[in-house]
């Protein structure tokens, strides 16, 4: 176990790598320029050219990215072009609207997706598995900022129910912040459910069918027993891998969702800096996002040796 852990640990570090490449080279081929932005579309081409050559845009690419890793390595993330804050300032604020998003729709995902994905398992075939079914392609095939937008016209235009965007801190009171947040965190948490509910559906009737569940129903086992003890930690084993990856999509995937509720997340943070040419920021807040994903989906393989015994026993791993 202890060198599946060390093997899984090291092989994050080529792919953080490859990230920093991606998203360096990504920024630096979008169209646009900076300079040219903050200078104004009147403004000499000696006073673009100076500010280029202030922040650096004139340099060769692999000296450019070499100064960003280099940055990187002390803990500087760069500076915003036009507000002069640095990117771990923007972070600061922007991030803990992100990650309270972000657990309140996959609270909302998981609400959906595991009792569904347990009774149409069960009852395979029946009317709610039919249906189930249908909602899960219907959520699949429903763009996000629609949703955003139905919710917010039933909710807070016709209802008068919930805020229709916006966000109130915790500072604000509870209750303040949860009215901010119930209809984002619906709209972002349907889609995953979706996805969710079908690999969890899928799992557990593969398990379902196993030999050992049978042999665990003719012992005489009660069913509620066989369910959870057996066939539900073995159906885990996908379907937490697909929960890491949808954890992933939740913390990168809020720009169309905070932009259509105009919460001050990551995701609008993220848009409003590529819309601005602000490289510095966007580039930041991109490595931070991918790496989050790569880090969350190593917890979820670390999680592994606690679900499976045969990856316990370095099976799984190819550590014989």
């Amino acid at each position: 176990m202890t060198r599946y852990l060390i093997w899984r640990g090291l092989s994050v570090i080529p792919t953080l790598v490859g990230i920093t490449v991606l998203v360096f080279l990504v920024t630096y081929f979008i169209p646009g320029d900076p300079a040219r932005v903050l200078a104004g579309a009147e403004a000499p081409p000696e006073v673009v050219a100076g500010l280029r050559h202030q922040w650096g845009l004139d340099r060769p690419v692999h000296v450019r990215y070499g100064v960003w890793m280099a940055n990187i390595a002390r803990g500087n993330l760069g500076e915003s072009y036009f507000s002069h804050q640095t990117v771990l300032q923007l972070v600061r604020r922007a991030f803990p609207v992100t990650f309270e998003l972000a657990m309140l729709a996959l609270f909302v995902a998981l609400l959906i997706a595991v009792p569904s994905g347990i009774v149409s398992a069960v009852r395979p075939r029946s009317w709610f598995d039919l249906g189930a079914t249908a909602a899960g392609f219907v959520g699949l095939s429903v763009p996000g900022f629609w949703l955003g937008i139905m919710l917010i016209y039933l909710f807070a235009v016709e209802l008068r129910w919930l805020p229709a965007g916006g966000f109130a801190p915790l500072s604000a009171g509870l209750a303040h912040n949860l009215r901010s947040m119930i209809l984002p965190a619906i709209a972002l948490g349907t889609f995953a459910s979706t996805q969710l509910m079908r690999y969890l559906r899928a799992g557990m009737l593969d398990v379902l069918n196993a030999d050992y569940i049978r042999t665990a129903r003719a012992k005489g086992l009660a069913a509620a027993m066989v369910l959870v003890r057996h066939a539900m930690r073995n159906a885990l084993i996908p379907f937490m891998t697909v929960l890491g990856v949808q954890m992933g999509y939740l913390l990168g995937g809020t720009v169309i969702t905070e932009s259509v509720f105009a919460l001050p997340g990551m995701g609008r943070l993220v848009l409003n800096a590529i819309l601005n040419r602000d490289y510095q920021v966007a580039t930041g807040i991109i490595l931070l996002i991918a790496t989050s994903f790569v880090l969350i989906n190593l917890a979820v393989d670390l999680l592994y040796p606690l679900l499976d015994p045969r990856v316990r026993l370095g099976r799984a791993a190819g550590w014989e």
